[in-house]
């Protein structure tokens, strides 16, 4: 699907920070821990992967992009940055590997569009490389837009044209790729945020925390919530909770990411809600008679009268 906007440029993006992870066992030491495989990501790849409680709800969601052998960069909301490093760090234990805040020293930037078509060359989907100190990471395309984050500001950002964050924002929404955010953190299993269905979990990797929860959701059917796309005329906001007409007494879901329409218009959101709350009635935001959220076309196959 291809938005009817023209969106192109490069923008800061303070809300994004990135977690070094560098040493000898740090491949082994993310595998035991996150979602996804890591052992086998090939130098310069990356993929997603979420961080769990041992309930198996997401504390957060990275993009790992492998830059050496022995060093990965965990890019994530800066706002979850200090909590992940420090609670990944109470299981290193005797591994070599050690976390820090790398953020300070690898500003991340979003380029959009033509842009980030110029600046990824030849990089494939989830591939990075590095290019005058800067990691260039290129996300699959949303919209029709091509997507990319620079980790570093390097000096080929200077001079490209701006853009304002907030389209960013719009397109990773409507990319339908959920993002953990402070107001969220444990608050979805995996599964209820579409995570298996955007590459996020392997299920044949082994342990981490919350694996045998991640598991039992996939293969005992007990998917019962489930991340749709959305409009709404509103402004919206993670965490926010989403409530039926039919049902004003509790949440029929949650808010995970949302951002407004560059330019103006409708707020897209991607929010969590029961399966059932789409068998009839209206969904809406903050309360039962609150603004109305109108289900949009998915960016991906999302069956609607199915579980898993």
């Amino acid at each position: 699907m291809k938005s009817n906007l023209d969106l192109d440029g490069v923008a800061p993006l303070p809300g994004w920070g990135v977690i070094r992870a560098a040493g000898a066992d740090a491949a082994t030491f993310l595998q035991g821990q996150l979602t996804n495989d890591v052992v086998h990501l090939d130098i310069h790849r990356a993929r997603l992967a979420g961080y769990c409680s041992a309930k198996g709800r997401l504390l957060a969601s990275f993009v790992v992009l492998r830059s050496a052998a022995d060093e990965f960069l965990l890019l994530c909301p800066a706002a979850l940055v200090a909590g992940a490093v420090k609670r990944l760090s109470m299981f290193v234990l005797r591994a070599k590997c050690k976390l820090t805040d790398a953020s300070g020293a690898l500003p991340v930037h979003g380029a959009v569009g033509e842009t980030a078509r110029a600046l990824a060359g030849d990089l494939l989907p989830w591939a990075g490389k590095l290019d005058g100190g800067a990691w260039l990471l290129r996300w699959p395309d949303a919209e029709g837009h091509a997507r990319l984050t620079s980790l570093g500001a390097g000096p080929a950002l200077a001079a490209l044209p701006g853009i304002d964050a907030a389209a960013w924002n719009w397109v990773s929404v409507r990319s339908g790729v959920p993002i953990v955010e402070a107001a969220t953190v444990e608050q979805f299993v995996p599964q209820m945020v579409n995570f298996e269905r955007v590459g996020g979990v392997d299920f044949a990797k082994g342990c981490y925390p919350g694996q045998e929860v991640v598991a039992r959701s996939q293969y005992r059917g007990t998917i019962k919530r489930r991340m749709f796309l959305f409009e709404t005329d509103a402004v919206a906001a993670a965490g926010q909770e989403v409530f039926h007409s039919a049902d004003p007494g509790q949440p029929a879901g949650m808010v995970v990411n949302a951002a407004g329409r560059p330019g103006g218009g409708a707020t897209s959101l991607l929010a969590e809600v029961k399966l059932a709350a789409l068998d009839g009635g209206t969904l809406h935001l903050a309360s039962a008679d609150g603004p109305v959220l109108t289900l949009s076309e998915q960016p991906y196959d999302l069956p609607l009268d199915a579980a898993a």
